[in-house]
């Protein structure tokens, strides 16, 4: 789950994830050929690593198995389990949280000790170059060398990365509308980015990434939907550095401000929000919190409540059902911690 930084890791900028309490499972067996089971419904599906991509959920495994094998890592064949209580299409990084472990467990199923550098590297990969998800790497760095007890500041143009203690308590509020990052807005969001920085280069501006162009020269001299894709990247840039100096001094009423800034700027100037994420959000700060967001890339998924852990409960119960006289539906919620990476069971 990203704390703060949406859109930034493609852009070059900082991110500010952590890892939530909860898990995917893979568990993996010799086979021959290749076949996958989720609890989800409990279907066989037979795939072939080295074949076309079919728009399934298998995909992202081939995906996987092809990353490895660039790598050396030959798996010639594998019965795969899969079972998750991530939710998918919820902003908290459900496909990484598969293609990670699953590149932890069919390396070892072929004998191979990866780091939890190329396992992220693998994961990426896999959702990038093999199923066509325009990601950044956050979420697979996050899901594979995240820590007990603290967020990860990785700055994604020069790869540094420092772990933040974050003692605090989030509260996690599904709105119930659900994404897929293949489809539609993320990618189009990316080819909007990468316009913008090719005009301003052709403009002269020498810059390595958007997130580079300078505060003081917004709004940036583009077409208006540009420049404010440019607006969005440059403050949530600042944003997460200084969100990254308030949860180091543990003031967590300063991040959670920050983190309702870097809303309005997804919804406004990125176009990536969605009515009920904006209902939940605003609610949220109305009724006390200290701060709440989106999370993920945007268009559904889950907001990111940051409340005093003693007003934390009674202030989520009226939250949902605020949402649930507007919606007719109770959204679920939960708590969490920051939580661990892969890690073989």
């Amino acid at each position: 789950m990203n704390l703060i930084g949406e859109h930034l890791d493609y852009n070059g900028g900082p991110v500010l994830p952590m890892a939530v309490a909860r898990r995917t499972a893979v568990v993996v067996g010799a086979g021959r050929g290749f076949e996958a089971v989720s609890a989800r419904d409990g279907v066989v599906d037979r795939f072939d690593p080295a074949g076309p991509m079919r728009g399934a959920w298998t995909d992202y495994l081939a995906g996987v198995v092809r990353a490895l094998e660039r790598r050396g890592v030959r798996v010639p064949g594998a019965s795969i389990a899969v079972a998750s209580t991530v939710p998918e299409g919820g902003g908290l990084a459900s496909s990484a949280a598969l293609t990670v472990a699953a590149a932890r467990a069919l390396a070892g199923l072929a004998g191979g000790r990866l780091s939890a550098v190329v396992i992220a590297e693998v994961a990426w990969e896999a959702e990038h170059d093999e199923v066509g998800v325009r990601c950044g790497r956050m979420d697979q760095v996050i899901s594979a060398q995240a820590a007990p007890g603290k967020a990860l500041l990785f700055d994604t143009a020069t790869g540094a990365r420092r772990a933040i203690p974050f003692r605090g308590k989030l509260w996690l509020v599904d709105t119930g509308v659900r994404h897929r990052l293949a489809d539609g807005g993320y990618n189009l969001r990316r080819t909007e980015c990468e316009e913008a920085l090719r005009s301003l280069k052709a403009a002269g501006w020498e810059l390595p990434s958007l997130s580079a162009y300078p505060p003081a020269r917004l709004p940036a001299p583009l077409p208006p939907h540009l420049a404010r894709r440019v607006r969005h990247v440059v403050t949530e840039t600042a944003r997460v550095r200084a969100a990254a100096v308030a949860l180091g001094g543990n003031d967590l009423k300063r991040l959670g401000a920050l983190m309702t800034e870097a809303h309005a700027s997804l919804r406004d100037d990125f176009a990536a929000s969605c009515e009920e994420a904006d209902v939940l959000v605003e609610a949220a700060v109305k009724l006390g919190a200290w701060g709440a967001r989106l999370t993920g890339a945007g268009w559904g998924g889950t907001v990111i409540v940051l409340a005093d852990d003693r007003a934390a409960p009674r202030l989520i119960v009226e939250l949902q059902h605020q949402f649930g006289r507007i919606y007719r539906r109770i959204p679920e919620a939960w708590a969490t911690r920051a939580s661990a990476g892969v890690k073989r069971e």
